[in-house]
């Protein structure tokens, strides 16, 4: 029986043959054109530790498609780095790369007409662009992270990547010497792998497995040991299987799958961003799904994981306490994830976890639900004057997530950053940083480089910082992103001045400006929006295109 989409809508005859040629060219032979062609989205880059360690894992994927039966095809995927990115006018492409991935996977599935896709990731962008891609093209599809990496040491600390932003504040504040500051900038990332912590990259990876379209334990692994390797070869036969089953992505990412990732986001202290992800993919996948349901499970879904930014461990630590199963297992336990929702296995998430062991009290990774660290979930959706669509904060580790103070104004980051490292911000004061959304950016760059130097220099809790910009995964203190509408659109955002107070209120979910609508109204009159940082190219085609954050800041949302 033929699985091959192509061969099902080819003409035959004299149309046939050319097309058939083109595959003689790469070495096919006559039976191969009744086996299914199953795309490799290849990740692999020497521009980050992130990806730089994928190839064997495309090569793995390759190995394993051809031993279950199938033709791989492999193509590329951009990438970005975050890291490296970071407080440079580079990090305005990093949202950007998610929709350029989202089209490389949709654009070569589709033209090729393949029959399903791999697709190989590591940095922060690689798991929502593949995922949208997957969505879109709607053919079986399985996503492969390539894994995280390994902590560095210095003077018998774990280091990652984090310890390096805030080592800068540290140093800057005269609270570490130059050898220290030193040390850790060299030995914070040894070797292959994505940044190490619940951040970005490993917050993706890990609600994917919940999400069903990545195997058991598979988020979590490290990207040097060779269980991974052997996952991809797993992974491979399954992805066969599914062709055969025409297990699609739609059907699986309903909207109980991503309630399911969304569970495993809030319980394992997830990236801010994870937000504006699942809001992307969902539009793509076609799911009713909206910024408040974040809210909504906040609510009902605890912090079970002690994983940095705001814990103790990393999620190699994680994995070897359980992994994803053993959070989900203790979800499932309590009702707080669906059991019947499928999976690229062809298995419920009930049953993948039928095996799975009850949480081991040799570790304290992973607490049970009558144990949480925080009775309700860390990412707190805000709204008010300043943020009538939503803004989102991350919550946990602070002693009082409330502020109210005077606001120091900046249009840009690096002034921002300057008067930061010059210590002009002071306990009690609320910046804001504007004009960096998704159109005003444009890209909606994070702010990793100033929220790491103020908590380097130990303002991390009594200092507000509110932007229309986005956090990194790394993030952690006083901080409240994605505030929109964003200030290139005219939002509330634009019209604060320079001392302005302002509450940021996270028991009461408020961002408000303490101005009269009046005085509002006043300032809008006067207000102009500024000409376009970019008039042509990529930055300008995003600029020109995206939504709304509270609306994932997608690029086809044209209704």
């Amino acid at each position: 029986m033929s699985y091959n989409r192509r061969s099902k809508n080819i003409t035959e005859g004299v149309a046939r043959a050319p097309n058939r040629s083109m595959y003689y060219g790469l070495g096919y032979k006559e039976e191969d054109f009744g086996k299914p062609m199953i795309g490799v989205a290849n990740g692999h880059s020497t521009i980050t530790p992130c990806n730089s360690g994928l190839q064997r894992l495309a090569d793995a994927a390759v190995e394993g498609l051809k031993a279950a039966g199938a033709n791989p095809q492999i193509f590329g995927t951009p990438t970005i780095s975050d890291g490296m990115a970071m407080g440079t006018e580079g990090m305005k492409y990093s949202l950007v790369s998610r929709e350029v991935i989202s089209d490389c996977v949709e654009t070569c599935v589709g033209g090729q007409w393949m029959d399903g896709v791999i697709v190989i990731g590591g940095c922060d962008k690689n798991m929502p662009g593949g995922m949208m891609g997957m969505l879109r093209a709607n053919v079986p599809s399985l996503y492969i992270y390539g894994g995280t990496i390994l902590p560095g040491k210095y003077k018998g600390q774990d280091l990652n990547i984090v310890s390096v932003f805030e080592a800068v504040g540290q140093f800057s504040a005269g609270k570490m010497d130059e050898r220290d500051f030193c040390e850790i900038e060299k030995r914070a990332i040894p070797g292959s792998g994505s940044c190490g912590g619940m951040y970005t990259a490993n917050t993706m990876s890990s609600s994917f497995e919940a999400l069903g379209m990545s195997l058991p334990y598979s988020s979590t692994m490290a990207n040097v040991e060779d269980e991974v390797v052997e996952n991809v070869k797993k992974a491979a036969a399954i992805m066969v299987e599914a062709v055969k089953k025409d297990l699609k992505p739609r059907d699986i990412v309903t909207k109980k799958a991503i309630e399911n990732a969304v569970a495993v986001i809030l319980a394992t202290g997830g990236s801010t961003n994870a937000v504006l992800h699942y809001l992307a993919i969902a539009h793509a996948a076609e799911v009713d799904w909206t910024i408040d349901d974040f809210e909504r499970m906040r609510k009902k879904v605890p912090v079970l994981c002690n994983l940095k930014p705001s814990g103790q461990y990393l999620a190699i630590d994680l994995h070897r306490a359980g992994g994803i199963p053993a959070v989900m297992k203790e979800l499932l336990k309590h009702g707080m994830i669906h059991g019947d929702a499928m999976t690229i296995t062809g298995k419920t998430v009930a049953e993948n976890l039928s095996d799975v062991p009850d949480l081991s009290p040799d570790q304290d990774v992973i607490r049970p639900v009558s144990q949480p660290l925080y009775a309700e979930g860390h990412l707190a959706i805000l709204k008010g004057n300043l943020s009538p669509e939503g803004a989102v904060a991350k919550i946990t580790g602070l002693k009082n997530p409330v502020i109210t103070g005077p606001a120091r104004v900046f249009d840009d980051e690096q002034s921002a950053l300057a008067s930061i490292m010059a210590g002009q911000i002071k306990a009690g004061d609320v910046m804001v940083l504007r004009y960096l959304g998704p159109k005003g950016g444009p890209g909606m760059p994070e702010m990793l480089a100033p929220t790491g130097a103020l908590i380097g220099q130990g303002l991390g809790e009594s200092v507000g910082l509110i932007t229309d910009g986005r956090f990194s995964g790394g993030t952690w203190g006083m901080v409240v992103g994605h505030v929109a509408p964003e200030a290139y659109e005219g939002g509330a955002i634009a019209l604060v001045q320079e001392g302005d107070s302002i509450t940021i209120d996270a028991h009461q979910l408020l961002l408000q400006l303490h101005v009269s609508d009046e005085e509002l109204a006043r300032r809008r009159a006067g207000w102009t929006q500024p000409a376009p940082r970019y008039t042509r190219g990529v930055l300008a085609k995003f600029a020109r295109n995206a939504s709304s954050a509270s609306a994932g800041a997608v690029l086809d949302k044209f209704d």
